[in-house]
């Protein structure tokens, strides 16, 4: 009896310590150093079972598990991991108990939940299933694609060219000597959580680039690769994102790694660090087309004649729209202003109409549609109208004929009072009006 119960403790050290399956198995042996180089560049569909040697059921499906292995090899690729021993793989999958089968398709960074039966017969059915769907995409042109390569845009919408390549050689000059900000990965090719970054990464590029001019900039270090830099910045762990802001220390990233995420904590930086944008009188076709083409929104505002509020008067108005343009600069609208009955065209086309001034409206000229400040204006009055305009709320109307108006050539206004005309003077001294006809009185 004892012999028999040192066997089994042999037994079971044996397992603990080299795992359920042995290189003469077809299960083959997934680690950390391997597994992205057999699964996640792989074409290849792959079950994958996440176990732990002191697993009970884990040792209960090894015979069925072994036995699937052999009946699809060829055809399908088996695996198993020790997650016990290889944790962060556990953690990159949400394995959350063992054991956890997973089918790695056309995506291998969104593997599915294995939910079939525990025994060969059915492993080997789930397991074709799975095949002829990935063959079915693979027909209609649908891949999901492995990510195997680096900033290649990914499925998030981004482009690659919108992540700048940063290496020891060009990190100074770009990111530290540069005026703009930078938030840079720090990544290695291995890494899964990288990989499921990749995509998010690329999108936010693209869509920080537009929405703060450049003034914001997405960048990825093959820290693998560039260690100088790996060294210099202490980066431990991947995906480590820093941000660098010129003359200043670098600053870790906090946020959440979605594109949306990124997007927004570029955005507030790009608040932070750049001026509330110019108002500009609109005084040639080319003001107006330069503001509302190049932005999404354009805030126009009409303005009374100088007369009737003085320089006083008008910068009051000048002075609200300056305050709302830093309050909405995230935005990165332009901000315009005409003096009334200068740009009649641009009113009549914005059904401003020649009184009730001052007057604003906001025109989105990809869709040639605008919208009319309704309320006060005043910095309340506008900031709950471009807030309901943010939101998607508000009435609009579309722009005239379809087109940005007709703009007259106009003279900047000099700051100043306005003037009223100088009237020729008439002596009436050497007029006899008791000789003029009755009739011309």
């Amino acid at each position: 009896m004892k012999s028999v119960l040192g066997v089994l403790v042999c037994t079971w050290a044996v397992l603990s310590v080299h795992g359920l399956y042995s290189p003469s198995d077809d299960v083959i042996e997934l680690t950390a150093a391997n597994f992205n180089r057999e699964v996640g560049q792989s074409d290849s569909l792959w079950l994958v079972e996440f176990y732990a040697p002191w697993c009970g059921h884990c040792r209960n499906l090894v015979p069925d598990w072994k036995k699937a292995a052999t009946a699809l090899k060829g055809i399908v690729k088996v695996g198993a991991v020790d997650a016990d021993q290889h944790k962060s793989l556990g953690g990159q999958f949400s394995v959350r108990g063992f054991p956890t089968i997973k089918i790695f398709g056309a995506n291998k960074n969104k593997p599915t939940d294995y939910q079939g039966g525990r025994t060969g017969e059915a492993i080997v059915e789930e397991a074709l299933k799975a095949l002829r769907s990935l063959v079915k995409d693979r027909l209609g042109g649908r891949t999901g694609g492995s990510d195997s390569g680096r900033q290649g845009g990914g499925s998030g919408g981004g482009s690659k060219k919108d992540v700048v390549e940063l290496t020891d050689d060009n990190f100074d000059r770009l990111v530290l000597e540069g005026d703009a900000v930078w938030m840079v990965e720090f990544f290695a090719p291995w890494c899964g959580h990288c990989k499921n970054l990749e995509p998010e990464w690329a999108a936010a590029a693209s869509d920080v680039k537009d929405q703060t001019k450049g003034r914001v900039r997405l960048g990825a270090v093959d820290a693998t690769v560039h260690q100088t830099l790996n060294s210099r910045y202490g980066v431990r762990g991947f995906p480590t994102i820093k941000i660098f802001r010129k003359g200043e220390e670098p600053e870790d990233y906090q946020g959440g790694r979605t594109r949306s995420d990124i997007v927004a904590r570029a955005l507030d930086l790009y608040s932070d660090n750049t001026p509330p944008p110019e108002i500009l009188e609109i005084l040639n076709e080319g003001v107006l087309k330069k503001s509302c083409e190049d932005s999404q929104l354009c805030v126009i505002a009409v303005l009374p004649h100088i007369l009737d509020t003085g320089a006083a008067g008008r910068n009051g108005y000048l002075e609200v729209m300056t305050k709302l343009a830093d309050k909405y600069k995230k935005k990165a609208w332009g901000w315009l202003w005409a003096e009334a009955g200068t740009q009649m065209d641009l009113e009549s086309a914005l059904g401003i109409g020649g009184f009730g001034y001052p007057a604003m409206a906001a025109i989105n000229a990809r869709k040639m549609k605008f919208a009319l400040l309704r309320g006060s204006f005043s910095e309340t009055g506008i900031h709950e109208f471009l807030r309901d305009l943010s939101m998607g709320r508000g009435s609009t109307s579309p722009v005239g004929a379809g087109v940005l108006p007709k703009i007259n050539a106009a003279e900047p206004w000099d700051g100043k009072d306005g003037e009223l005309p100088v009237e020729d003077d008439y002596d009436l001294s050497d007029i006899d009006l008791d000789d003029m006809d009755k009739d011309e009185l």
